[in-house]
C-alpha cells in the first residue's frame, strides 16, 4: 500500500490483484469503516461479491452513522457528521456508490449538487443570555500568550505530546477565548483529552481556519447520515452478493503470533443465543472494527431519562478489542481508551415540533426559516453561558424522506453530563428526561420561562441518548495504543475505524473510517493504486500564513503585537522581499 497525491491515480482502475477469486472476507462491525472496506474489496480488489460476509452485533447497519424513527420514541439521532472537501479518500468512494433518493446520481455528485446550489454558513455560531446576544463575530480573541500556546502545540512532536492531556499545553489565557469555545464544541474536546488530537485537528484542518467561526467550511448531506450513506452503501455490497449478518455479535478472532508474523485463525461468534465459529487460512481476510463509540449507548424518552447501565470499560466491542489485544502488544492498549465514562461521554437529544412559537424562536436566532428545506443554522449554535456547555444544530428538512414538512428536528447535545445543574433544569444533564432537556434547550433558545415546561411537554417530543463512550478515541495516548490498519507482520488481519492508527488523520470524522477501511483493503489484497494521502495544507505555506492572520483576528504581520526584536527582523525582512513575489504571496494571504 502506498499514498499518492494530486489526481493522476484518482480514476484509475487497478489491475485484478492476484488470487483474489480464491480470498474470503469476514468484516467485523457494519460501521461506515466496515462498509467501507466491503465497498473497496467490490470495486477496486475485485473480490466476488459472495465471498464478503459482514458480522453486526445490532439489528440495523450503520453503527454509529444511525438516524431511526422509532415508533415507541420518536425520531433519534444520536449524532451528526460534517464533511470537508479534502476528505479525499471519502469522495473517492462516493464517487462510486450509487444515491437511493436520486436514481442516476452517485452519493458525491448528489452530495455535490446540494452543496453548490446551498452552501454551508451561520448566521449565528454562538449566544448568550436566552438568545437575547446571538453573533457569528469572526473574532478568536487570541492574545500573544494563548498564541504562544497554540503554535508550541501546532510545532510540537507526537513523542512530545504522548500521553498529555490538552490541560497539560494550555492555560486559562487560551480558555477564555473564542477560539476554544469554537474548537471545543465543534469537535467535543475536553481539556483532559489527548493534546496528540488536539494537534492532529489543527494540521489537518489549518486551511479552514478562516471558516471555523461562521461553519463555511462545512458540508452536509441531505438527509441524515443513515438515509444519505450507509443505505446506499449497504445496497451497493449486497447488489453485488455480499451477506450482512445482523444480530450476530463477533466475540473473539483467535489469532496465530510467532515473532515475525500474525494470522487470524478462527472467528468466535454469538447468532441467536447459539455459540460458533468459522476456521481461517491465509486466504480468509479479516477487517476487524476494534472498538465503538457507540457501544452501550442508553436511551430516553419524553418521560424517562436514559440509564447507563455499565460500569467502566465494559460493552460488546471492547471486551472483543480485549481478547484480541491479550495475544499481541502489536493489537493496541484498549484500557488506555475506556477507563472512565465521565471522561468519555456526552448525551445528545433530538427534539420534534411543529410548534410555530418555537420555530419562531429558532428563525430569530438563526436568520433562516427551519421549514425551508435549506440550510437552518449552518451547523451548531452554542449557548456559551450554558451551564451543560449546550449546543443545537439544525440541519436541512426534513432529516428523514418520511418526516412530516410541518415538524422540525432539532439535534442538541451537551458535554457537561454528570455534575453540573442546567440553568432552567436544576439537575444534572444525565438524570433529566426527555421533557427536561426540551426545557433546558427551550430555555437557551428564549423561550419566555412561563411557557417552558407546557411547550416541552405538549408541543414537543424529545428522545434522548446517552453515549458513554463517544469520545473515547480521544484519550490521551502514545504511539502504540492504536494498532496499525495492518499489524507488522500480518498476512490476513487488519483494524479499521477510530480505534486504528492512520498517519496525520483525524479520528471522529467519516474520512477516517472510510480511509482505514480502504488502507486496510489495499495493504491485505495488494491493490496497486494509491491511497490518497491526507490533505497537505499543514505544509503549505499560503495557508499558513492565511491562519496566521485569521488567528490575530485579520491583523497585518506589521499590526501584530511582536517583542521589539521581532518587530526589527520583520521590518528588515520585508524590505529584502519588497517587489519580489514573496511579497506579492504576502499580500494575497493578508499578511501586508
Amino acid at each position: 500500500m502506498y499514498y499518492s497525491a494530486g489526481n493522476y491515480e484518482a480514476f484509475a482502475t487497478p489491475e485484478k490483484p492476484e488470487g483474489i477469486d480464491d480470498k474470503y472476507a469476514y468484516i467485523v462491525g457494519s460501521g461506515l469503516a466496515g462498509l467501507s472496506a466491503a465497498c473497496y474489496l467490490i470495486r477496486d480488489a475485485q473480490m466476488p461479491g459472495d465471498h464478503i460476509t459482514v458480522f453486526e452485533s445490532l439489528p440495523v447497519a450503520g453503527g454509529s452513522c444511525d438516524g431511526i424513527y422509532d415508533a415507541t420514541r420518536g425520531y433519534i439521532m444520536r449524532g451528526g457528521r460534517e464533511m470537508d472537501n479534502h476528505f479525499e479518500v471519502m469522495w473517492d468512494l462516493f464517487r462510486s456508490i450509487p444515491s437511493i433518493q436520486n436514481p442516476g446520481e452517485t452519493i458525491f455528485s448528489e452530495y455535490y449538487k446540494l452543496n453548490k446550489h446551498d452552501p454551508n454558513f451561520s448566521l449565528c455560531r454562538v449566544t448568550e443570555k436566552q438568545g437575547q446576544d446571538a453573533h457569528t463575530d469572526k473574532k478568536y480573541g487570541m492574545n500573544p500568550k494563548a498564541t504562544q500556546e497554540l503554535l508550541h502545540l501546532f510545532m510540537a512532536t507526537d513523542e512530545e505530546l504522548a500521553d498529555k492531556t490538552i490541560d497539560d499545553v494550555f492555560d486559562d489565557d487560551f480558555y477564555k477565548t473564542n477560539f476554544w469555545v469554537y474548537w471545543q464544541t465543534m469537535f467535543a474536546f475536553e481539556k483532559w483529552h489527548s493534546a496528540i488530537e488536539m494537534k492532529r485537528y489543527m494540521q489537518r484542518y489549518i486551511h479552514h481556519i478562516d471558516g471555523l467561526p461562521d461553519l463555511s467550511a462545512l458540508r452536509f448531506t441531505r438527509y441524515n447520515q443513515y438515509d444519505s450513506m450507509i443505505r446506499p452503501m449497504v445496497k451497493y455490497i449486497t447488489d453485488a452478493g455480499a451477506k450482512v449478518l445482523y444480530d450476530t455479535n463477533v466475540t473473539n478472532v483467535v489469532c496465530e503470533v510467532t515473532r515475525s508474523r500474525k494470522a487470524a485463525r478462527r472467528i468466535e461468534y454469538t447468532q441467536g443465543g447459539e455459540a460458533k465459529s468459522i476456521d481461517l487460512t491465509d486466504n480468509d481476510l479479516v477487517f476487524v472494527t476494534n472498538g465503538s463509540q457507540g457501544d452501550c449507548t442508553a436511551y430516553g424518552d419524553q418521560t424517562h431519562a436514559p440509564v447507563v447501565s455499565i460500569k467502566n470499560g465494559e460493552g460488546p466491542s471492547v471486551e472483543l478489542w480485549r481478547r484480541i489485544a491479550a495475544q499481541s502488544p502489536d493489537f493496541g492498549h484498549p484500557e488506555k481508551f475506556f477507563k472512565d465514562i465521565e471522561e468519555t461521554s456526552w448525551e445528545s437529544w433530538t427534539v420534534d415540533t411543529s410548534n410555530k412559537e418555537v420555530l419562531d424562536a429558532i428563525e430569530a436566532i438563526c436568520h433562516r426559516d427551519p421549514l425551508s428545506g435549506k440550510i437552518v443554522t449552518g451547523g451548531i449554535v452554542t449557548a456559551r453561558d450554558s451551564s451543560w456547555l449546550l449546543s443545537w444544530t439544525i440541519n436541512r428538512q426534513g432529516q428523514f424522506p418520511d418526516q412530516p414538512s410541518d415538524h422540525c428536528l432539532i439535534w442538541v447535545y451537551g458535554l457537561n453530563c454528570w455534575h453540573d445543574n442546567g440553568d432552567f433544569v436544576k439537575k444534572p444533564m444525565a438524570q433529566c428526561t426527555g421533557e427536561e432537556l426540551c426545557e433546558e434547550w427551550l430555555y437557551h433558545i428564549g423561550i419566555p420561562q412561563d411557557r417552558i415546561k407546557q411547550l416541552a411537554s405538549e408541543a414537543c417530543n424529545t428522545t434522548a441518548a446517552m453515549m458513554p463512550y463517544v469520545t473515547s478515541f480521544f484519550e490521551p495516548r502514545r504511539d502504540g495504543d492504536r494498532p496499525k490498519v495492518v499489524p507488522d507482520g500480518s498476512v490476513n488481519l487488519a483494524f479499521v475505524g477510530q480505534y486504528a492508527e492512520t498517519p496525520r488523520d483525524t479520528v471522529f470524522t467519516t474520512e477516517y473510517s472510510i480511509r482505514t477501511g480502504m488502507e486496510a483493503v489495499y495493504t491485505l489484497c495488494n491493490v496497486d493504486r494509491g491511497v490518497p494521502e491526507v490533505w497537505g495544507s499543514v505544509f503549505d505555506v499560503r495557508d499558513l500564513l492565511t491562519a496566521t492572520v485569521k488567528l490575530a483576528d485579520g491583523k497585518k504581520l506589521t499590526e501584530m503585537d511582536l517583542p521589539l526584536k521581532d518587530r526589527l527582523a520583520l521590518r528588515e525582512l520585508l524590505k529584502k522581499v519588497q517587489g519580489t513575489e514573496v511579497e506579492k504571496l504576502l499580500k494575497a494571504c493578508g499578511a501586508l
